[in-house]
């Protein structure tokens, strides 16, 4: 792989449907001061992303996430990570699929809640099928997410309006700290280099891929925020880029948003479907959930098991969603305990020099960063003790078998 194929997979990794609404939900906590919040979560990237790329040049097809923290701290820290992770899933899929519905809503007349139930479902059959979003159409969504959102800065920059910046910060301080909450959505996904670097031909490659990612995420992030204070205010719809795209290009652009909006999650839901499927398999396989969820995750086989338990854990997070703001930051939280837990293990499986160094400063951001999630720390908390009484249970099952 090169260094372009890999630039794209690692902005798909990070850009994701959340930005069709995190522009909304930033401004709605802290007014145009955002804007310092999306700053603030873009300096936090650059050495965790850097990070994550020395780990990956260092220790090829590493396993993700998991498996890196389990070599730096033991198994029972790699089992917590992989329940933050796998208990983000139901969450952030029900809330990407409610983005869509929120969308078709605004620009096609269909329900949003029905529009989301039949993204998700759409989404459970296709792995259930079998069927995985390939390599080019992952490219190829991550491309028109780029398209959609570049096109939005430039038509709708001319109609910008100075006033809408004052009051600067309404809500001070705490205004932008929850912005950077909620915001950590959108910064999270780094940790791709770290499993995506034994397909690089040439290491320096996954290193020159994680600086172009970073600087397309950076011009991106940063002309969306400004972008959609300056023309439409702090109190923007709930379906900012329509609203970017109508002032830009006029009525014509509204439908064509929906549709987008509709492939977009639907894409994003179908691959961390996969994805949290085949992990749920290996948790199950080392003990961190019943083994009865083992089944199918081996090569070339479907974890059904595994896909029911998600589709058990999603109905409930979607039968009780009353806010979209609340979805998006408890998902927040639990990924931005990921990504901590893998810089922190990077300051232990990196050698002394620059890029230790790097991995320290990239643990200190990421743990103000996960600060900033606030109360919603209860979610990777809870997911974590479930993780420590699993393997437990499981280790006393093992032992009465032994006797």
């Amino acid at each position: 792989m090169g260094a372009g194929q890999g630039t794209a997979l690692l902005v798909g990794a990070v850009l994701g449907p959340g930005m069709l609404v995190l522009p909304h939900l930033a401004a709605a906590a802290a007014g145009p001061a955002s804007v310092l919040a999306w700053a603030g979560m873009l300096a936090l990237s650059v050495p965790v992303a850097l990070t994550f790329a020395a780990l990956g040049a260092r220790y090829p097809g590493g396993g993700g996430v998991a498996a890196v923290v389990g070599l730096a701290f033991g198994r029972h820290a790699s089992a917590v990570a992989g329940w933050w992770f796998y208990g983000a899933v139901p969450i952030g899929t029900v809330a990407g699929a409610l983005v869509g519905g929120q969308y078709v809503e605004a620009t096609l007349g269909v329900p949003g809640t029905l529009a989301a139930c039949l993204i998700l479902a759409a989404a459970f059959a296709a792995n259930a099928a079998g069927l995985r979003t390939s390599g080019r159409l992952q490219i190829a969504l991550v491309m028109l997410l780029v398209t959609l959102l570049a096109t939005a800065v430039i038509t709708a920059a001319p109609h910008a309006d100075a006033a809408n910046f004052t009051p600067f910060a309404p809500y001070g301080a705490a205004g932008v700290a929850g912005a950077a909450g909620v915001l950590m959505f959108a910064f999270v996904g780094w940790e791709a280099a770290s499993h995506l670097s034994a397909e690089f031909a040439d290491r320096k490659g996954l290193l020159r891929a994680t600086v172009v990612a970073l600087v397309v995420i950076g011009l991106l992030y940063a002309g969306v925020s400004v972008t959609s204070v300056a023309v439409l205010g702090a109190d923007m719809t709930g379906v900012p880029l329509t609203a970017m795209l109508e002032t830009g290009l006029g009525p014509a652009a509204r439908p064509v948003t929906g549709v987008v909006a509709v492939l977009l999650t639907f894409g994003a839901v179908n691959t961390y479907l996969a994805g949290a499927a085949r992990l749920g398999a290996a948790l199950a396989a080392d003990k961190a959930l019943p083994g009865w969820f083992a089944r199918g995750g081996r090569p070339g086989e479907t974890p059904y098991r595994s896909l029911g338990l998600l589709l058990v854990l999603s109905v409930p997070v979607l039968v009780w969603a009353v806010d979209l703001d609340v979805l998006m930051r408890a998902t927040s939280a639990c990924l931005a305990a990921v990504t901590s837990a893998g810089v922190a293990a990077a300051v232990r499986m990196l050698p002394a020099g620059r890029q230790r160094g790097t991995a320290v400063v990239g643990t200190g951001m990421s743990l103000l960063g996960l600060a900033f999630c606030g109360a919603y720390l209860v979610v990777p908390a809870v997911l974590g003790l479930v993780a420590l009484c699993a393997l437990n249970v499981n280790a006393r099952r093992s032992y009465k078998i032994g006797l």
